[in-house]
């Protein structure tokens, strides 16, 4: 693996997303957010609001972020 120090950084990034993402769920498991999530799967990126995007692309930032940091 040409850059491991990268790869395990952005694995750390996917495990903290996974535990913002997995405590937000259990904290707000509301019929209406259940539906809203059934429908967020089965749409692309393109499709989502303005407003849902920018939960996507906030974590992109970061992922750029320590792309940029390893170079």
């Amino acid at each position: 693996m040409k850059n491991k120090v990268l790869f395990e950084e952005l694995a750390e990034l996917e495990h903290e997303q996974w535990i913002e993402w997995t405590s937000y769920m259990l904290n707000n498991l509301t019929k209406e957010n259940i539906q809203r999530w059934k429908r967020q799967l089965e749409i692309k990126y393109s499709d989502l609001t303005e407003k849902e995007r920018w939960s996507d692309r906030r974590w992109a930032e970061k992922v750029l972020e320590l792309v940029a940091r390893s170079k």
